[in-house]
C-alpha cells in the first residue's frame, strides 16, 4: 500500500493512535474537525510506516540510503540539502543534511568512504543521524560495483510538552494528556547499520540497499520503547542521448519500503548541455514535483523542487520546498579546469 503521508506518520499516530487527547475547538467548524479524523484512519493503516527522511532530489543524494555508493563519482563531493515538508503547517517535517564522500584506494583495491550527517524534525520530535560509509569497488563486465557497509548512531530526542497549534486541522491537544509520551525532553542513543549495493556505467545505474538492518531500539523508559524498522530501497536510471547532442533526458525510479508499506518515485530530468536541468517526478499517491538546478563552474552545483501535495495533505494547501547546493572536487584534474562531474550516476 502506498505511504500517503509517507514516513511522517508517526507525528500523527503519536497524537491520535496512541491515546493523546484531541478535542475539537469550539470555534472550528466540523468540516475540519471531520477531514482531521480521515487522516488519522489514512494514518492507521499505515501503522509502522517508513521512518526515514525523504528526498524529492533522491537522484543527487544516493548515499543516504545506499552505502555502495560511497566514491561512485571517482572524486570528492560534499552536498548540503535543506527540506522543509508541507510549509505553513506549524510542527511540519525539517531536515538538513550534510553529506561527503570520497573514491580512495584502501587494503589494495580501490574503494570509498563517506559520511552523512542529518537533522530530521517532526512536531516534538527530533533525530539526529550520523553514520559512516565505506565501499569495496570491483569492475565488472557490465559496470562498476560497490558493495557498501555504513555504521552510526542516531539521537531521538523527545520534547513531552510540545503542544499541537490549534490552527492545525482544527484541534488542539493538552500536553501531558498521554501517558505513553515521555513527559519533558528525553533523548537516547542507539548504534544503526545498514548495507548497499551500486552498480554503475557512464549509461546506467542500479542500487539495492537495506537501512536499519539491526533494527535499533530506542527505549525512554520501561514503559516507552521504539525501535527503527528495516527500510528496503531500489534504484536506477538511464541517460537517452537525443538527436541534438547538447539535450540528454535522464529517467529514474527510487522504490523504498518497510514491508508494511511503500512508496515509489518516478522521475525524468531533462539536461542541457551538462550543465542545466529541469525536470518532474510524481511519488505515487502523494506529490508531483518540478525539479531544476545547474552546475557552475569547478563542480559547483545547486538545485530546487517543490512538491505539489495531491495526498489528503493537500486539501490544506500545504507544498514541500526542497535545496540543495553541492561541490565536487576531482584531484587528478588541473583546478583550474570546470570539473564535469557524472551526477546522476
Amino acid at each position: 500500500m502506498p505511504e500517503e503521508v509517507c514516513y511522517k506518520q508517526q507525528f500523527f499516530i503519536s497524537l491520535a493512535m496512541n491515546g493523546t487527547t484531541v478535542k475539537p475547538h469550539p470555534s472550528r467548524s466540523m468540516k475540519k474537525i471531520i477531514s482531521f479524523l480521515f487522516l488519522v484512519f489514512i494514518v492507521k493503516l499505515a501503522a509502522f510506516g517508513q521512518q526515514d527522511p525523504q528526498y524529492t532530489n533522491n537522484m543527487f543524494y544516493k548515499l543516504g540510503v545506499n552505502p555502495g555508493y560511497a566514491g561512485a563519482e571517482g572524486a570528492i563531493n560534499g552536498l548540503i540539502l535543506n527540506r522543509y515538508q508541507w510549509v505553513g503547517f506549524e510542527g511540519a517535517p525539517k531536515t538538513l543534511v550534510f553529506s561527503v564522500d570520497a573514491a580512495i584506494n584502501a587494503f589494495g583495491s580501490p574503494g570509498g568512504i563517506g559520511l552523512n550527517v542529518v537533522s530530521d524534525e517532526l512536531g516534538f520530535e527530533k533525530n539526529t543521524f550520523v553514520n559512516i560509509n565505506y565501499a569495496y569497488k570491483t569492475p565488472l563486465s557490465f559496470g562498476n560495483l560497490g558493495i557498501g557497509v555504513s555504521l552510526g548512531m542516531l539521537n531521538k530526542s523527545i520534547n513531552g510538552e510540545w503542544e499541537v497549534p490549534e490552527d492545525n486541522f482544527g484541534i488542539y491537544t493538552q500536553p501531558g494528556s498521554d501517558p505513553g509520551i515521555p513527559q519533558g525532553e528525553v533523548s537516547q542513543v542507539a548504534i544503526d547499520a545498514g548495507l548497499g549495493l551500486y552498480l554503475s556505467t557512464n549509461q546506467y545505474y542500479l542500487g539495492a540497499s537495506v537501512t536499519h538492518i539491526n533494527q535499533p531500539e530506542i527505549k525512554f523508559d520501561e514503559s516507552v520503547t521504539s525501535f527503527l524498522a528495516r527500510h528496503y530501497y531500489f534504484s536506477g536510471g538511464y541517460n537517452i542521448k537525443l538527436p541534438d547532442p547538447l539535450f540528454e533526458v535522464r529517467p529514474s525510479f527510487f522504490l523504498k519500503s518497510d514491508i508494511a508499506s511503500w512508496q515509489l518515485d518516478l522521475n525524468v530530468n531533462v539536461v542541457f548541455d551538462d550543465r542545466f536541468w529541469g525536470g518532474i517526478s510524481y511519488r505515487v499517491q502523494d506529490a508531483v514535483a518540478l525539479l531544476m538546478g545547474m552546475e557552475m563552474i569547478n563542480g559547483l552545483r545547486v538545485g530546487y523542487s517543490f512538491d505539489l501535495v495531491t495526498s489528503a495533505m493537500g486539501a490544506y494547501g500545504y507544498g514541500s520546498h526542497e535545496v540543495f547546493i553541492s561541490y565536487s572536487v576531482d584531484l587528478d584534474k588541473n583546478r583550474n579546469q570546470k570539473y564535469k562531474s557524472i551526477r546522476f550516476l
